[in-house]
């Protein structure tokens, strides 16, 4: 079944880059997802991720739930080695810095308790599934 939701996932994504953004902005299970485009820390290559995010104020916010599996995606640690990356939301493309928060962050609570509401709750289920403390990660838009 995870495989299943695995390709569903790149399905969507592929629909999402490939229509330039037409399709694929609240195409998976409603929820509002955009592209992170970060480059790759070993490779230098440009990655591409579809994920589920919410807002607060001027920024977005994505979590690094991988799922609830032990291991963070690989492009969190793209955004830590470095935080200028872009972000493309339906057709419009935005430059953001990326800057991943965790539970000791004053603001993390009030910032997790937006992205699993705009994922109805899924996220605290994967935080439930793993030991490491899953990251917000706030995008803020460059001027």
């Amino acid at each position: 079944m995870a495989n299943l939701f695995a390709n569903v996932l790149k399905v969507h994504q592929w629909v999402y880059e490939n229509s330039g953004g037409v399709v694929g902005h609240r195409l998976l299970f409603g929820n509002p997802t955009l592209l992170l485009r970060t480059t790759g820390r070993k490779t230098g290559q440009v990655r591409t991720s579809a994920l589920t995010y919410g807002r607060d104020g001027g920024d977005y916010l994505v979590t690094a739930s991988n799922g609830g599996s032990p291991r963070p995606p690989g492009w969190l640690a793209n955004v830590k080695a470095k935080g200028e990356c872009e972000i493309q939301v339906g057709r419009k493309r935005v430059p953001v810095v990326a800057r991943a928060t965790y539970p000791e962050d004053a603001d993390y609570a009030r910032r997790w308790a937006v992205v699993d509401k705009v994922n109805r709750g899924r996220y605290s289920d994967y935080q439930k599934m793993t030991k490491r403390a899953i990251a917000v990660v706030v995008l803020t838009p460059v001027s």
